[in-house]
């Protein structure tokens, strides 16, 4: 999907790193001197005013602030561009050496968009963790205590599956199938698939294989006595789960949406990111 001059930016940076303050004074100067209306986030800041006819959110971070970015603007349908000032730098578009020259495409228009699909989490719980959520990698229930595992009864289109006894339960979407998943030997899947993963972590049963659902399928996971749960997601600690609390995994209703500059090959991607051997 082919992208156009913004008319308004939020950026939203990483908080701790000086790198990400820097680019990001550089790009409001040059956004500004073109006629772009420029927002910065600022934890406790109004989200809904923050997002409000936004067209692109800049991430200027790693793949925690991308995360962070995509769960602020999802709903809005603002578009997300991702500078690496981090590590890994995984679901980001831009290294910090090509930021003069994304910063330039961004202000002609220069980009396109594209489509990632999104987790939907709905949790039954009073405690903190209740509501829903959207997640771009992955929603996790895992274990409180050391020692101990949870055990979560698995329905899958209202039907029951089985109860797993584990150190936890990770529902991935395919561009979170390289995140948590793939540590817990789940399958990497390409971006532009869509399905749900369900991985098991650390199962105490035989069956410890994960499974790849249809995009249009639902999972419901259900707590079970004795133990608790927490509820993570993309990486933010939601709150704990009681005996008897339920949460419910589906396709989100519209994908995020991702600036990119031009085509991305995701193998190559995932072949420089792992250090992966020419031969």
């Amino acid at each position: 999907m082919a992208g156009a001059a913004p008319k308004a930016v939020g950026l939203v940076m990483h908080p701790n790193r000086v790198d990400a303050k820097r680019l990001a004074d550089e790009l409001e100067k040059r956004l500004r001197s073109g006629g772009v209306e420029v927002r910065r986030w600022h934890e406790g800041n109004d989200a809904a005013q923050f997002v409000d006819g936004l067209d692109i959110a800049v991430s200027l971070g790693g793949d925690g602030t991308m995360l962070r970015t995509v769960d602020l603007v999802y709903e809005s349908g603002a578009a997300v561009l991702g500078v690496n000032v981090g590590h890994l730098g995984y679901l980001t578009e831009v290294e910090a050496d090509q930021f003069d020259e994304a910063a330039a495409r961004i202000l002609t228009g220069e980009f396109t968009v594209t489509e990632r699909m999104v987790l939907q989490v709905v949790v039954e719980s009073d405690g903190p963790a209740g509501g829903r959520w959207w997640a771009l990698n992955e929603a996790v229930l895992e274990k409180l205590n050391p020692g101990r595992t949870v055990r979560v009864a698995v329905d899958i289109n209202g039907i029951f599956f089985t109860t797993y006894a584990a150190d936890g339960l990770i529902v991935a979407t395919p561009t979170g199938s390289t995140a948590y998943s793939f540590s817990a030997r789940g399958p990497i899947v390409s971006p532009r698939h869509r399905c749900l993963l369900l991985t098991p972590v650390s199962p105490h049963m035989l069956f410890d294989r994960s499974l790849v659902l249809d995009a249009h399928e639902e999972l419901r996971f259900t707590v079970l006595h004795p133990q608790r749960a927490a509820l993570t997601i993309d990486g933010l600690e939601k709150g704990e789960l009681e005996c008897g609390d339920a949460v419910s995994c589906t396709a989100g209703p519209r994908p995020a949406r991702v600036v990119t500059f031009g085509p991305r090959d995701f193998h190559q991607i995932l072949k420089a990111k792992f250090g992966l051997a020419d031969r």
